[in-house]
């Protein structure tokens, strides 16, 4: 089977050409921010044959930190995550496949968590559960299982960057917000402590690497998107809380540009210090 390692997304007709192959694990990354659970529950009640589920904050973030650093969704350790790929039945020969119907954010958590666990075959579904259900291809309720695998974790600390990072940057590297226009500027924050931005981050909202229908732009519309940090040394990606960012790091890898670091704690790590803010439309 060809397993797509080169590639960092895949259509509904690749995985349903695919889906009863054992070594294509299915994984359905629903979740709905404020709502704990209701990820859950849409999953309970339709997903994508085989598919398991992963829940954003029970199974790809780890405990928040007692002093208010780290982000609302830090990273699992490794033998956690370890635990849980292995109990969903993922080795180093396993290509998983995520899905969400959130504009590919949860999804592509996944997708850059398994990656800094040291496995690339892992894509994101074009388009997710709105693409699959938009083809008619077959849904159920039925909760299935995957027999165990052991899954070999070599992390990639490079992948990441910490708040002292972003502080001390230099001077080719670039910082991008992910966040929506009004979060970003400052005029609206109804998750975090403070409002406004890192001072200096350039502003890529992340849905705007979609198309209308919810798939990835093509590379060509990408790379046109990023053009302004072609020459740029260092990316560094952040958001919220480390979600988001993840699409556009996504859409930053089908362009060339797999060396862009994500800041995991995010702004909810960096308002949690006495940091400076910025506000309005500019860096």
């Amino acid at each position: 089977m060809e397993t797509n390692t080169n590639r960092q997304i895949v259509s509904t007709d690749w995985l349903a050409e695919h889906l009863s192959n054992p070594d294509v694990a299915v994984i359905d990354c629903r979740f709905v921010l404020g709502k704990p659970g209701a990820g859950l529950q849409a999953y309970t009640a339709s997903h994508i044959p085989g598919a398991l589920y992963f829940d954003l904050e029970h199974d790809l973030s780890g405990p928040k930190s007692a002093d208010g650093h780290g982000g609302r969704h830090p990273l699992p350790d490794t033998a956690s995550l370890s635990r849980l790929f292995s109990s969903a039945g993922i080795d180093e020969t396993v290509t998983v496949v995520a899905y969400d119907d959130q504009d590919l954010a949860m999804a592509s958590r996944l997708w850059r968590l398994l990656r800094y666990m040291g496995h690339d075959r892992v894509v994101v579904l074009d388009g997710g559960w709105q693409a699959w259900q938009r083809k008619e291809y077959p849904v159920t309720s039925e909760i299935t299982t995957r027999p165990a695998r052991r899954f070999t974790a070599s992390p990639r600390p490079e992948m990441l960057a910490t708040v002292e990072d972003v502080k001390h940057r230099s001077e080719q590297a670039a910082l991008i917000d992910s966040r929506a226009k009004e979060r970003y500027s400052g005029q609206q924050e109804t998750i975090d402590r403070k409002a406004g931005h890192i001072p200096g981050a350039l502003h890529y909202f992340f849905k705007e690497n979609l198309t209308a229908d919810g798939t990835l732009r093509s590379t060509p519309e990408l790379r046109e998107r990023f053009t302004p940090l072609a020459n740029q040394q260092e990316l560094i990606i952040y958001c919220g809380s480390g979600v988001t960012a993840c699409v556009n790091l996504l859409a930053l890898h089908q362009i060339g540009r797999p060396d862009a670091r994500l800041y995991l704690g995010s702004w909810s790590d960096w308002c949690s210090y006495d940091n400076p803010v910025a506000t309005g439309d500019q860096p």
